[in-house]
């Protein structure tokens, strides 16, 4: 295997944008979402508008890896035209920028830290710290990794911790998080007001729950996975970290499509400023990404992902919650 500069060397040759690609990608995006929203929003069987009102949600998730990528600079880089409104569409979507860069920059550069890594991601105990954890640490640490909390993002994770609690952590600095909660509520109200219900709820609630919960579950198994390393904080190395700590999400070609290839996360953690469309790419030419932990969007790995909760360094693995106190060495753990 390369040298740690070798290989963050080798992933430079696609941090290249086509801006002409990136353009296109955002143009399609946005003209399928819209598609999405107008049958949604027509007077037929509720079924055909649910179907329609899910894929609006899974179209949300690819525009927000546009607005990822444009976060971390790997398209539209200078481009005033993209940043108004890619800015206004993380506004609409519940990730205000501000916010998001504070967090998810923080993410990166302190990913898979054994203590220092829950901002920005899912928080992380070692079985000592449950030990010694109190049972109001304990509940909460268990509500922060429960599936619902994963698939009901919209409310605790972007609501509430990217909009409500961004604002009242830094009101002033923060200003785009109470934008984005003033301009969700308007946009509810005045929907209802002028279509009913139905509209809010097919055209809003569902759209943007499903988009929520799908993103709130492909950050989980993007760093919750069997084969998951962490290091400690005196230990730890930033290309190790996105190689043994970011997972490779295999997904068919229409899920490639809907997530804007954010499966690929192990090389997006490598070099963040790779477009979204050259990750497969990268993926393919770099050898060292063959023996990345792989993962599926299937029950199975879904079910053996959650069970994960916490780190035991004595096996260098995630296990799941204790299962009893043992009379003498504290906590027998579920196999």
């Amino acid at each position: 295997m390369r040298s740690d500069k070798e290989l963050l060397r080798a992933t430079r040759a696609f941090a290249v944008e086509s801006r002409a690609k990136s353009w296109w990608h955002l143009f399609t995006t946005f003209a399928a979402l819209l598609a999405a929203l107008l049958l949604a929003a027509q007077p037929i069987g509720w079924h055909w508008r649910a179907i329609a009102s899910v894929l609006a949600g899974l179209v949300l998730v690819r525009g927000f890896i546009l607005f990822h990528d444009f976060m971390h600079g790997a398209i539209f880089r200078g481009s005033p035209v993209a940043r108004a409104i890619l800015s206004a569409f993380g506004v609409l979507v519940l990730t205000p920028p501000r916010v998001w860069r504070q967090t998810h920059d923080y993410h990166h550069a302190h990913n898979a830290k054994i203590v220092g890594s829950h901002v920005g991601s899912y928080p992380v105990m070692t079985v000592e710290m449950w030990e010694r954890a109190g049972k109001g640490s304990r509940a909460m640490y268990r509500v922060a990794r429960h599936p619902l909390t994963v698939f009901l993002g919209y409310g605790g994770i972007f609501l509430y911790g990217m909009c409500l609690s961004g604002f009242l952590r830094r009101p002033r600095r923060n200003w785009d998080a109470a934008l984005a909660l003033v301009l969700h509520a308007v946009i509810l109200l005045t929907v209802g007001y002028a279509f009913g219900m139905e509209a809010v709820i097919f055209c809003v609630l569902i759209p943007i729950m499903t988009a929520c919960g799908m993103g709130a579950y492909l950050f989980y198994a993007q760093h919750n996975f069997v084969g998951l390393r962490l290091q400690p904080r005196e230990q730890w190395n930033y290309v190790r970290a996105a190689l043994e700590s970011s997972s490779y999400l295999e997904l068919g070609p229409i899920m490639r499509w809907f997530t804007g290839n954010i499966g690929f996360h192990h090389v997006h953690h490598l070099n963040p400023t790779i477009p979204f469309y050259r990750l497969p790419e990268a993926h393919a030419a770099i050898p060292e990404f063959v023996e990345v932990q792989r993962v599926r969007l299937a029950p199975s790995d879904i079910l053996a992902g959650f069970r994960l909760k916490l780190w035991d360094a004595s096996r260098q693995e995630m296990v799941p919650f204790p299962r009893r106190a043992s009379a003498n060495s504290g906590w027998e753990v579920r196999s």
